[in-house]
């Protein structure tokens, strides 16, 4: 072989290198959607540089995702966890982000249930826990548990009750379908349903205190457990006792396909004919919905309102 002939072989790699780092070739994964409706169908996307994993072994690094129901049909980078200012999202004394953008609070009560979304496939209750200071006239609130039925199956996850935060400490604790369900410590750790096919599997996102359930072909739902901290306490003056952090839930929810006429809390607002009641330019714009979205239990798909049926799913 001469000179000549090594030194373009070098030269074409280097080329081909560079060409291929600017594609994004060189990232470790690629991504593609399975269902026949989305423009990404087989085929294989890959994921940027900047995100080359779907599944970081850094927690706290952002993952590679693919849009399928974009028309884009590219992959971009997101964190794993809970974004409190992103749509989807519920949060805080109950601050949500609808799917028109909206941001709107919604108190319900202590102690009660209320249906977060309700369409035919698809229910996810939440349990909000709170305390009424002396002197008001409603109930500081949180989402402590949720309850998501699909598919005739129903798994819970909730936050326990703890005097002080822990970091060090596991606050989740998860149920499928009335059986304690044990998912070990440690971020990626993950179970999945038994089924024939899979249907829902929870995945940590972090060693402790934060996961990523996903409902195959329905949508998914990000969350960590939080405390009240003692400068939200100062700030807002819940007058958080010393014996209770009041450990609840941050989340946020991406759907895959709601049907136009999703009811729920959250689940309203992607309606495509919703209109928004909240008032625009007040502080904290609230609206209701307590006796439409009640439920009586966690996984009770019982509400005014509610529109699930699990026969749906067959």
């Amino acid at each position: 072989m001469t000179r000549n002939s090594i030194t373009c072989k070098i030269l074409l790699l280097l080329v081909v290198a560079i060409t291929g780092e600017e594609l994004g070739v060189l990232a470790k994964s690629s991504l593609t959607c399975k269902n026949r409706w989305s423009p990404c169908f087989r085929r294989q996307i890959v994921c940027p540089k900047q995100c080359p994993d779907v599944k970081p072994s850094d927690p706290n690094a952002k993952a590679c995702f693919l849009d399928c129901y974009s028309p884009k049909c590219e992959a971009t980078c997101r964190g794993r966890k809970p974004k409190c200012n992103g749509v989807g999202s519920g949060c805080y004394d109950p601050r949500f982000i609808g799917g028109d953008g909206v941001v709107f609070f919604f108190h319900g009560k202590k102690d009660e249930h209320f249906s977060l979304i309700s369409d035919r496939t698809l229910q996810i209750n939440a349990r909000f826990i709170g305390l009424r200071p002396e002197g008001r006239t409603r109930d500081f609130t949180w989402i402590q548990a949720l309850g998501i039925m699909h598919d005739s199956h129903a798994l819970t996850v909730e936050a326990t009750k703890a005097a002080r935060w822990n970091d060090a400490v596991d606050h989740l604790r998860f149920t499928y379908d009335g059986e304690p369900l044990e998912i070990a410590e440690g971020h990626l750790s993950a179970w999945k349903s038994s089924e024939d096919k899979v249907v829902v599997v929870v995945e940590r996102t972090g060693s402790r205190n934060s996961v990523t359930i996903t409902v195959d072909a329905v949508g998914e739902v990000s969350l960590s457990v939080v405390p009240v901290t003692k400068e939200d306490d100062e700030i807002h003056k819940y007058q958080i006792p010393s014996d209770d952090c009041f450990a609840h839930l941050e989340v946020q929810f991406r759907f895959f396909g709601l049907s136009p006429e999703v009811e729920g809390v959250l689940g309203r607002t992607y309606r495509p004919d919703f209109k928004n009641t909240a008032k625009w330019g007040v502080a904290m714009p609230v609206v209701g919905g307590e006796d439409e979205y009640r439920t009586s239990s966690l996984v009770s798909p019982d509400c005014n309102r509610c529109l699930y049926s699990p026969e749906a799913d067959n």
